[in-house]
């Protein structure tokens, strides 16, 4: 058993229980080096989990742990006080070697659980080396959420990278409640059989108090794994939360749909800043509905099946060419993965080979960005754009969708979106949903959109717009919290004094 790092306490002094705090685990921290060697910089990251997250740690005495995504701690270690006081939660290194990272981030992560998890089995590569890695790794960050947590504080560990954390906290002999959230989909059992590691990935998950999915199928096809590999389980209840039930202990399972923070993006599209980008932009393109995909890096994302959806939009409705374009924007990532680089140059051909048929004077059917974009210019796309194509092939939510619906001030948008999204469960009254591998349907999808009049439009678009208002990230953590501690987000007040960011 590890013990914990205690203040004495003094002779005659009366030792006040500690407040609780949420304690963060993923496998990034909220941050991003920038520059080389003594130029380094931290500055706030990006991301699902980085949207979700902050604002509800941030001024509540909060902890995040996790990698800096560097394997020279030299320098980023003197940076992590002012991370935190600029944060306004305090962040916990967990230092990792090459050899770890090759391992256990782009094998064992993203080699095997992310290509698995999204359908894709042909793309891993079950190498057993990526494996004792990956459990190497999971200890080391339960080594530092035991150096760094009060008995008190809630830990909440976060996605795929870390589904092992809980078994070493138990073997450590910790008593806290720990939570889990999956935030990309958990896949059907008969590909998940394929995993080598399958029964301890589920008895591992099984460790921790309270197990979240996205959505009621990746619940179901989780439940269904667990009655295959644990036939002592027993599942009880219905609704939003169950109980699993297995001989020495009970475990939660519930569906938990992630969010963004509404007001705070409604506010800022609201803004003189981005309403003048939005309008510069727009400019660009006079008398044209423009459709926005924006996308990171991946090949679970069907950026290439909806380059070929629209190419065939406007071979089988010509009438829409010089009257619609197509702004795909991708955010660069794991560039130095092969299979991305690859990926990238199949995105580029397609938008030469699109561009180099269909284009006219004065009209190119694709605007290509591969960029990462500022917040301003990020608001700027989602107001500007008359339709949103969002078509992953498989996704854990996609915020984009939700994005893009938030800052439609207006209420004129219309949202296409993959049925195969998790978003899908909850927006598919507001969308028009399509499968992402049906190039005609999804063709017939964005001319149907194209002609909607404003009134559906406006319909739909303030429908969706009030769903994720009132389900946004603070109705997302409340509900968690609720079924992990029968707590609210209001038990975890925010500080008086937050100078310190510790």
């Amino acid at each position: 058993m590890v013990s914990r790092r205690l203040a004495p306490v003094q002779e005659g002094e009366v030792m006040e229980t500690p407040q609780s705090r949420l304690v963060a685990v993923s496998n990034r921290l909220p941050i991003k080096l920038v520059g080389h060697g003594v130029d380094v910089k931290v500055e706030p990251g990006s991301g699902g989990l980085v949207t979700a997250m902050a604002p509800v740690l941030r001024n509540r005495g909060g902890l995040w742990i996790g990698w800096s995504g560097s394997t020279d701690d030299s320098t980023i270690s003197g940076l992590m006080a002012e991370a935190s006081r600029q944060s306004g939660y305090s962040l916990h290194l967990v230092s990792l070697t090459r050899e770890e990272v090759r391992d256990y981030y782009y094998g064992f992560s993203n080699e095997i659980v992310w290509p698995l998890f999204h359908d894709l089995q042909t793309r891993c590569n079950f190498r057993p080396q990526y494996w004792y890695q990956y459990l190497n790794v999971n200890k080391k960050f339960a080594d530092v959420i035991i150096q760094n947590t009060r008995l008190s504080d809630f830990v909440w560990v976060h996605d795929y990278h870390l589904m092992h954390v809980a078994h070493f906290l138990k073997d450590y002999g910790l008593s806290n409640r720990l939570g889990f959230f999956l935030h990309i989909p958990f896949p059907p059992m008969d590909i998940f059989m394929k995993l080598p590691w399958r029964e301890k990935i589920i008895k591992a998950l099984l460790d921790y108090d309270l197990v979240g999915f996205q959505t009621i199928r990746d619940r179901r096809h989780f439940t269904m794994c667990v009655q295959r590999f644990v036939p002592e389980a027993r599942l009880h209840g219905r609704g939003g939360v169950i109980t699993i039930r297995l001989p020495d202990r009970e475990v939660r399972v519930g569906v938990f749909p992630i969010s963004i923070d509404f007001h705070n993006f409604a506010e800022d599209a609201s803004s003189k800043e981005v309403a003048d980008c939005a309008w510069f932009l727009h400019e660009k393109f006079p008398d044209m509905q423009i459709v926005l995909g924006i996308d990171r890096l991946d090949y679970t994302k069907g950026i290439p099946e909806r380059f070929e959806a629209f190419k065939t939009t406007l071979l089988r409705y010509p009438e829409l060419r010089e009257k619609i374009t197509l702004v795909q924007v991708v955010v660069p990532s794991r560039e130095e993965v092969e299979e991305y680089r690859a990926l990238k140059g199949e995105i580029e051909r397609l938008v030469g080979e699109i561009n180099g048929l269909l284009s006219t004077s004065g009209w190119i059917p694709i605007h290509y960005l591969y960029k990462h974009l500022s917040r301003r210019d990020l608001l700027a796309y989602y107001r500007l754009a008359e339709i949103a194509l969002v078509t992953p092939l498989k996704d854990g939510m996609n915020l984009v969708a939700k994005e893009y619906c938030t800052c439609n001030l207006e209420e004129n948008g219309v949202l296409i979106l993959s049925e195969f999204a998790g978003a899908a469960s909850q927006l598919h009254k507001g969308a028009i949903l399509v499968n992402p591998y049906d190039v005609e349907g999804i063709s017939d999808a964005i001319y149907t959109a194209f002609h909607m009049e404003k009134g559906e439009r406006a319909r739909r678009m303030r429908w969706l717009r009030e769903h994720i208002r009132r389900r946004d990230i603070f109705w997302w953590v409340n509900t968690y919290l609720k079924a992990a501690l029968s707590k609210d987000l209001a038990d975890f007040p925010e500080l008086e004094d937050v100078s310190s960011g510790a």
